[in-house]
């Protein structure tokens, strides 16, 4: 998504922080993520234009019972950072070990494909509570 300026909208990498700090505490073998309690973003550069890449580099910096610290950090093409960024989970992070994923590759943006792809195929991932129901009538 862009904004007016035409180059990529500051919300958007802020979604990426939520997806990636989220994706992050899932990667330590988690079925549920928790609730989120903080999330900052700065931004130090535009983003670039539709067809530019961003990359993005996330790591789970504290793990503990109930909160999980990340970090996010997005590069251009030149490798020159354009926006960092924090995410804190909260929730009973212990007791919520349902599937276990490995990490895959150091480029995020692609292992936060990967860890996608790998929980929908893992045969203990309970992708049916995930589906909608369909309404009893």
């Amino acid at each position: 998504m862009q904004n007016r300026l035409n180059i990529l909208h500051g919300g958007t990498i802020a979604s990426m922080v939520d997806l990636g700090g989220s994706l992050a505490v899932a990667s330590r073998g988690l079925f549920a993520t928790g609730v989120s309690t903080d999330l900052n973003v700065t931004y130090l550069a535009s983003g670039g234009k539709i067809g530019d890449k961003i990359k993005a580099e996330v790591t789970c910096d504290k793990f503990g019972k109930t909160l999980a610290y990340t970090s996010i950090r997005f590069t251009n093409k030149k490798d020159e950072l354009v926006a960092r960024g924090s995410h804190t989970k909260y929730g009973p992070l212990h007791q919520m070990h349902g599937f276990k994923i490995e990490p895959v590759a150091s480029n995020a943006m692609l292992t936060m494909h990967r860890y996608v792809a790998l929980a929908w195929k893992d045969p203990q991932n309970i992708t049916d509570e995930l589906s909608p129901r369909p309404e009893k009538t």
